[in-house]
Order: C-alpha cells, then structure tokens, then sequence
C-alpha cells in the first residue's frame, strides 16, 4: 500500500481589503499602546534622564544651559518623553510592521524580511549609540572651545534637544546602509561587483561626509568618523554578496 505524502506548506491564508484594513488598524493600536507604556515607563524616570542622558553630555563639555520660554522647561520635558517613548519602542513597533507585511509574503520572502526587522533595529541602536558616545560628546566639546573669549556661549536647552535629536536619527540612518543594500540587493538594483567598481569614490565620499560631521579639523577625530563609516561600507558589499547568494540558491531551487 502506497504512502500518501502529506504537501505541509506555511502559507497564511489570503485577506480580503477590509481583512488588510482591521489588521493594519490592530497593529496601529498594538503600536499606540507601546508607545504610551514606553511614554510612561519615560516619565517614570524622566528627572534622571534629563540630567544624565540629556544634560549630561553638555555639562561634561561645559556648556552654560539656559531657557528662554515661558513653560519652556515643561514643554522640554513632554518632547523628551515622547522622543524617548519612540526610542525605546521602536523593537516593538517594527515588530508590528513585521506581522502586517507577513501575510503578503511568500515563505522564503518571510525567512529573509524577519531578519531585516531583527537587524534593522540593531543597527539603529548601534547608530544611536556611536552618535550618543562619540558624535555628541566631540561636537559639544568643540563647540564649547571654539570662539573668541569675549562671547559666551549660553545653549538654549531646546536647541540642544533639536541637536541631539537630529544628530541620533542621522546616525541611526546612517548604520542602516548594510539592512538596506541587502533588500536593494534582493530586488536587483545593487550587486557586490558594483559596489567593489566605486569603493575608491566610496572613500572620498566617506572622507568627506566625515569631514562635514566633524566640527573639528583635527584629523584624528575626522578618522574617527570616518572608520566606522567605511567599516559600514566594507559589511554592505559582504552583505550584498551574501543576498546574491542566497538569490542564486533560490533560483536554482526553482
């Protein structure tokens, strides 16, 4: 008697349009829910955040903090909540993005974009860290020494928060440049032999993007920006060839 073979296969079932729209809604609350709980966790502790994560940089440099508002220091304190409210939830909102586009993807498709939500959130953390201990604290230091002696330097506290805020996401954008070679890679619009062709004009790129994010002409800090720019580089065109790869694999599955 012949053995039945049993197909076992992982796809999820189809959804109509207003199956798409209940799901896109559910996790849009999953994800207004995190960021109201990460908002309160945030305020919680927000004395110390302020005066250590916020402050902190600033006054080890030496800066002279000032506000210039009515209810500047309360608004300053709602903004940094919320900011910080993202920060910390933004695992768990990619996550939610992850479950929505699940159902739109083949199995494969699946296996691979998992990753990305996986690794797209370390790198953004890795960007805002080197951004938070290196960047910030080097930017802060010159901008506190630069200058004649007559000019005091009194920071507005909310122009400091814009500048952290700015400098953190740019950083944390920055450091995606391997999550989206691989996806720019998957698609066919970047291979490893291209990138391989223009990494001597990558280096004279990276050179000056360092040059410009540095405020310092010193060119051991302009080296410090620039290695980890250059080692992102070097990771994307492995990464790249890691998705060719995996193309060629699964093409000849086919």
């Amino acid at each position: 008697m012949a053995e039945e073979k049993v197909e076992v296969t992982t796809e999820l079932p189809e959804m109509g349009f207003s199956g798409h729209l209940e799901e896109l809604r559910k996790r849009l609350i999953y994800s207004v829910i995190a960021l109201v709980i990460g908002c309160i966790v945030t305020g919680i502790f927000i004395d110390s955040i302020m005066n250590i994560v916020l402050l902190g940089p600033a006054i080890s440099s030496k800066l002279e903090l000032q506000n210039r508002k009515p209810f500047g220091q309360a608004f300053l304190y709602f903004k940094v909540i919320f900011i910080v409210g993202i920060i910390i939830t933004t695992p768990f909102i990619l996550y939610q993005l992850w479950k929505f586009i699940e159902p739109g993807l083949y199995e494969k498709e699946r296996r691979w974009a998992k990753s990305i939500t996986f690794f797209t959130t370390v790198c953004f953390f890795a960007g805002i860290s080197f951004a938070y201990f290196v960047m910030i604290p080097s930017m802060l230091t010159f901008s506190a020494s630069f200058g004649s002696q007559n000019i005091k330097n009194f920071i507005d506290v909310d122009e400091l928060l814009s500048f952290m805020t700015t400098t953190l996401l740019a950083a944390g954008l920055i450091f995606e440049l391997p999550m989206i070679t691989f996806v720019l890679t998957k698609v066919g619009i970047v291979t490893p032999t291209m990138m391989r062709k223009y990494r001597r004009h990558s280096i004279v790129g990276i050179l000056i993007i360092a040059a410009v994010m540095t405020p310092s002409p010193d060119p051991f800090n302009q080296m410090i920006f620039a290695i980890p720019l250059y080692i992102l580089f070097e990771l994307s065109i492995w990464v790249s060839s890691l998705a060719t790869n995996q193309r060629s694999k699964e093409s000849k599955e086919q």
